[in-house]
């Protein structure tokens, strides 16, 4: 199956720029082809990796891919997707930055690996050299006015205005296409729906500069909108990043499998490797036995291998498995310290406590000692996964993950996070 024959049947493909010329071209022979990003933070979220899996695919099928990550346009900004100004951020800040989403891209990517045949670019080391004459000269001769106002990514902003300096990132993205064709064989740019304008910029200069039998190609990947019409790659506590000091393996593995039955088939298409086959087969599992999650459950193991490791896919399982068994002893303070930091929590000395004191007194979670003592007896409170039957029970390290925490857990699925200070 041919590269974009397959990116169609998974959905992945919204705008081409010349559908048959780039169907031959890589037919014909490998293509090198790149997409962007602008380091605006220190590590990418899953809504950035849309693109960059259709990168990845392009790579597995024999092709070269080229990451360009933006260290001159980050220095702008970028207008998409915005109705008002980016705050600058410093240039150290934007290296850091930059530096921290190469390690990611390296990760995914494979890229410094004999095999990998991808490479990482930064558009800082061609732009910071160039004059401000010799731009408005070279590059802003060949762009008119009337044609930047009418694309999308300006005219969504005349209302509310936009700065010379935004208005400008076209051009400079412009001269990054131009750059990459003529100096690493760059034929294909894609980008999200939103970047269209942006491509078809850098395909005009392409043209004015090489001539219009230049081979160019530009394709655009659909907006991603979950089943509710929402979109896709946040949760309800915000972003789902890649950084696992931001989101954990765990947490990132939970976010794949919590999904909607009404999105997963399309989620497996996108985003992982599995073959034809093996997506139509979960799709029927999805139909026939939604109960099972057969899907969810792939989806999740794929990306969080994909993104992370096959050592971080075992542990967000025996998490999960722990906390769906209710058997938590065998986490360690570190995961429960991560697993556990959203749930209520409070703090108690160290030391050895009556339990009715400890849930009432120092931890506020029973309303009241007489409550607390029914609760226990009822066998609804666990610590460290045991239930405990007994008010004159000891609180004491025994119960504690090394001494650092505490979780108690009330009922079925209210826990709490005791920090022991």
């Amino acid at each position: 199956m041919n590269i974009l024959d397959e990116l169609e049947w998974r959905g992945a493909i919204n705008q081409q720029t010349d559908e048959e010329g780039l169907k031959a071209l890589t037919q014909e022979k490998s293509v090198a082809l790149y997409c962007g990003i602008d380091p605006s933070g220190d590590s990418m979220h899953v809504g950035h990796l849309i693109p960059f899996m259709i990168l990845k695919r392009f790579q597995l099928a024999g092709h070269k891919p080229v990451i360009l990550i933006g260290g001159g346009t980050g220095s702008i900004g970028d207008p998409s997707g915005r109705h008002s100004e980016r705050v600058l951020q410093t240039m150290d800040q934007i290296q850091a930055n930059a530096d921290k989403l190469s390690k990611q891209m390296r990760k995914l990517f494979q890229a410094g690996s004999d095999e990998s045949g991808i490479r990482l670019v930064n558009n800082y080391d061609w732009l910071s050299g160039l004059s401000f004459l010799d731009f408005l000269r070279d590059y802003g001769k060949e762009f008119n006015i009337n044609t930047m106002l009418a694309k999308d990514v300006v005219s969504s902003r005349l209302d509310t205005g936009i700065s010379f300096t935004e208005f400008s990132y076209q051009i400079i993205q412009s001269v990054d296409f131009l750059h990459l064709f003529q100096n690493e064989e760059v034929q294909l740019q894609i980008g999200g729906s939103d970047q269209w304008g942006n491509i078809t910029a850098g395909l005009d200069l392409i043209r004015k500069k090489e001539g219009s039998a230049a081979k160019a190609f530009g394709l655009t990947i659909p907006l991603l909108l979950k089943a509710d019409g929402s979109k896709f790659g946040k949760s309800a506590d915000g972003a789902i990043w890649l950084d696992p000091e931001k989101t954990t393996p765990y947490e990132f593995y939970q976010f794949w499998f919590n999904q909607d039955d009404r999105d997963v088939v399309k989620y497996l298409k996108y985003f992982t490797f599995l073959s034809k086959d093996e997506i139509d087969a979960l799709e029927e599992q999805v139909k026939n036995e939604p109960h099972k999650r057969a899907a969810q459950k792939a989806l999740a193991e794929e990306m969080t291998r994909f993104v992370h490791s096959q050592e971080a896919l075992d542990e967000a399982i025996m998490i999960s498995q722990a906390l769906f068994s209710g058997d938590i002893q065998q986490l360690t303070a570190d995961q429960i310290a991560s697993t556990f930091k959203d749930v209520p929590s409070s703090e108690a000395a160290k030391g050895e406590h009556n339990l009715v004191e400890f849930l009432v007194d120092l931890t506020g979670i029973e309303p009241s000692r007489r409550q607390a003592r029914e609760d226990i007896k009822n066998g609804a409170i666990r610590l460290k996964g045991i239930q405990i039957k007994d008010v004159e029970h000891t609180v004491s390290e025994a119960d504690s993950y090394d001494n650092r925490f505490i979780i108690v857990r009330k009922g079925k699925k209210k826990y709490f996070l005791v920090n022991l200070a």
